[in-house]
């Protein structure tokens, strides 16, 4: 596993580590690796639909005209073969 050095971390910005470590009884080493790891989860790009939706929900959206759905063919009814029971 890597490991990282943080240099002049103010006393205020550890001072509020220790306190949220503690309320989610973490070791501020354990505190510091979920917030990065939610950080860099955040960066990650968005997925298409939140993409799209960024495009076009500042115009109020699109309408699409969906054809209406309809079966492409009739279930197999099983009519012709014959029954398993002697």
């Amino acid at each position: 596993m890597a490991s990282i050095t943080i240099r002049n971390l103010d006393e205020e910005t550890k001072r509020r580590l220790k306190q949220q470590a503690a309320r989610h009884n973490r070791s501020m080493e354990e505190e510091a690796r979920q917030l990065l790891r939610k950080a860099v989860v955040e960066m990650r790009e968005p997925s298409i639909a939140a993409a799209i939706a960024a495009i076009v929900d500042p115009i109020g959206g699109v309408e699409l005209d969906l054809p209406p759905r309809a079966r492409e063919r009739e279930p197999p009814t099983f009519d012709d073969f014959p029954d398993d029971e002697p």
